[in-house]
């Protein structure tokens, strides 16, 4: 299996407490690795390092020669007052290799493409903040694929969108897996997409554990991760967690 991003022994601290310590992992071509942990585990620290945009304090990150990246962030984290139409984001993606302050004719043609792929044609000149959180997710991550990427990162895609576009990410994002993309996603949402995924790494400052759902997802595993008792189910051949409940006082 050939390495796309590989960490060795990494550590970061932001002027603090150290947020991730000693972690070794490696993001393979092929993968599709949810990283799950709570709030302040380290996961966006993680994939920050993963994309080059944060040098670790400790230990050493390498990637294939060459490598091509690209990220989608969370929704939420986006000003959405800045004046910007739906095609202008997708062509942001090319800005950087533009030899000229203007999209050509194939780019714009690539880019209209992916956002009929993605189900958003006939939005290209709406402005971003005019749309549902689940169609601004898709532009942000039609504008990661007009990149070309080898690896697509993504932050939380499933954050603050309704159930049926988080199957519909789910979906598409399996399906781009199936095309032959390479992806690592960070997520809260373990029944909704973690449960869904070939491979979860388990993060709370330190990597937890790796592997299939099934391998991870276990009451033991869970408790180290978020630091409370969870329960295990199965529903329908799929894994259920819950929160163990309080016994009565």
């Amino acid at each position: 299996m050939t390495a796309l991003v590989t960490l060795n022994g990494v550590s970061h601290a932001y002027d603090g407490p150290t947020v991730l310590e000693h972690v070794h992992l490696s993001v393979d071509k092929g993968s599709f690795l949810g990283v799950i942990g709570p709030s302040g585990s380290g996961k966006t620290t993680l994939l920050r390092i993963v994309l080059g945009n944060l040098i670790p304090t400790e230990g050493n990150v390498s990637r294939a020669a060459g490598i091509r990246l690209a990220y989608v962030p969370q929704v939420e984290t986006v000003n959405w007052n800045f004046p910007i139409t739906v095609s202008e984001v997708v062509l942001m993606a090319g800005a950087s290799t533009l030899r000229r302050p203007w999209a050509s004719v194939t780019q714009r043609r690539e880019a209209g493409e992916l956002l009929e792929q993605l189900g958003l044609g006939g939005l290209d000149h709406r402005h971003i903040r005019e749309l549902s959180g689940g169609q601004q997710q898709r532009v942000f991550l039609a504008r990661a694929l007009h990149r070309k990427p080898e690896l697509l990162v993504l932050d939380e895609p499933t954050s603050g969108v309704d159930v049926r576009t988080r199957h519909e990410i789910v979906h598409l994002l399996t399906d781009l897996h199936h095309d032959g993309m390479s992806i690592i996603l960070t997520t809260h949402d373990i029944n909704g997409l973690a449960t869904h995924l070939p491979t979860i790494a388990c993060v709370n400052r330190e990597l937890i554990a790796v592997g299939t759902p099934r391998e991870v997802l276990t009451p033991p595993i869970l408790e180290r991760t978020y630091g409370a008792p969870m329960e295990v189910l199965e529903h329908g051949g799929m894994l259920l967690v819950t929160d163990t409940p309080l016994e009565p006082a």
